[in-house]
C-alpha cells in the first residue's frame, strides 16, 4: 500500500464501493427495486447501476478521446466487475504521479472542459454520497447498513489499531 493520500482515498473508495455491492447481493429483488421513503436517487438497484456506472465514466473521461467514450450500462450482475476494473483504472491514475499533475483540460460530451482533478474529487465525493444513500435504504428495510467510512476502512487494512496494555 501507498503512502501518497490520493491513492489512499481510491483505495478505500475501491473497498467501501465492494463492500455495498457485497451487502446489497444479498437482498431480494423487491428490497432492489423498493421505491424509497427518502429523498434519495431512486431503488438501490438504480443507484447501485447508477454509481458504478459513473465511475467507469469517470474514467472514460480521464482516460479516452471524446469520440471514443461511450455511455454502456452494465447488468446487475456484471456491476462489481465493472466496479473492479474501473476502480482500478481511478486508482492507477492516483498513483501515476505523472497523470495527476494534469496540465491540459478534458471536454466532456455535454460542453464543458474540466481540470482532471475535478473528476477526480467527483468520483470519490458522487461515491461516497450515493453509498450513504443505499446504507439509509438498507436501514428503512430493516438490514443493517455497511460500516464503510475511514475508521472502518483503517481498522480493515490495520492502519488503525488496538493500543495493546
Amino acid at each position: 500500500m501507498s503512502n501518497n493520500v490520493l491513492v489512499k482515498l481510491f483505495e478505500h473508495n475501491n473497498w467501501a464501493n465492494l463492500q455495498i455491492l457485497e451487502a446489497c447481493a444479498a437482498l431480494s429483488d423487491e428490497q432492489l427495486d423498493a421505491e424509497p421513503q427518502s429523498a434519495t436517487f431512486g431503488s438501490i438497484r438504480h443507484t447501485l447501476t447508477h454509481l458504478v456506472t459513473a465511475q467507469q465514466g469517470y474514467l472514460s473521461l480521464l482516460t479516452l478521446p471524446i469520440e471514443t467514450r461511450h455511455r454502456v450500462s452494465p447488468s446487475f450482475a456484471e456491476l462489481s466487475q465493472v466496479a473492479r476494473s474501473s476502480g482500478a483504472g481511478l486508482l492507477e491514475l492516483a498513483r501515476n504521479e505523472a497523470i495527476t499533475d494534469f496540465k491540459t483540460r478534458v471536454q466532456t460530451t455535454d460542453g464543458y472542459l474540466i481540470e482532471p482533478w475535478v473528476v477526480l474529487v467527483q468520483a470519490i465525493n458522487h461515491a461516497t454520497e450515493h453509498r450513504e444513500q443505499i446504507n439509509s435504504m438498507l436501514s428503512a428495510l430493516g438490514v443493517t447498513p455497511s460500516e464503510l467510512d475511514g475508521w472502518t476502512y483503517g481498522e480493515f487494512t490495520n492502519a488503525v489499531v488496538p493500543i495493546s496494555t
